[in-house]
């Protein structure tokens, strides 16, 4: 961690999928049918958010299903495809009437440090050097190991 930060303004959680909620790492089989393992606590910690009245949305490049499939079982929106990442991040937080000290975005790689630099940026531990520079702070834990629920547990100060 860089800083002590308070999350107690924090009313959005928004984050990168792949190397977020993945390791970054895909399984692709003979088909071309890509698979990702996530980590079960992220969905705690997303459900720990959203019970707190703080809403959880996934804003992705990644294209692919599987971040829909993921997103729609935890019950979060995600947005995906997508390169640019900030437009849609600030159309976000109008649509909810937040500044961006109500928000943080979770991220690991350079398509993620506008987004970074307009909110509270959090890196991931295994994050792009730069990404952990823009960083208000960086998390224990390495993409795919239970981010959501860490960002959790400091949001809420447990």
């Amino acid at each position: 961690m860089k800083n002590k930060i308070s999350f107690s303004a924090i009313r959005l959680v928004a984050c990168d999928f792949d190397g977020v909620m993945t390791d970054n790492t895909v399984i692709v089989d003979e088909n071309g049918i890509e698979s990702v393992i996530c980590n079960r606590s992220d969905g705690l910690g997303a459900e720990i958010l959203k019970k707190n009245g703080i809403d959880v949305i996934v804003i992705s490049k990644e294209r692919n299903k599987v971040v829909k499939a993921r997103c729609d079982k935890l019950k979060i929106p995600c947005i995906r495809g997508s390169d640019d990442k900030l437009s849609i991040l600030k159309a976000e937080m109008k649509k909810r009437n937040l500044a961006s000290g109500q928000t943080c975005f979770v991220g690991n790689d350079i398509n993620d440090l506008e987004c970074m630099r307009h909110v509270v940026g959090i890196a991931v531990n295994d994050a792009h050097p730069e990404v952990k520079k823009a960083a208000k702070l960086t998390t224990k834990c390495s993409g795919g190991h239970g981010v959501v629920r860490e960002v959790a547990d400091m949001i809420m100060g447990i």
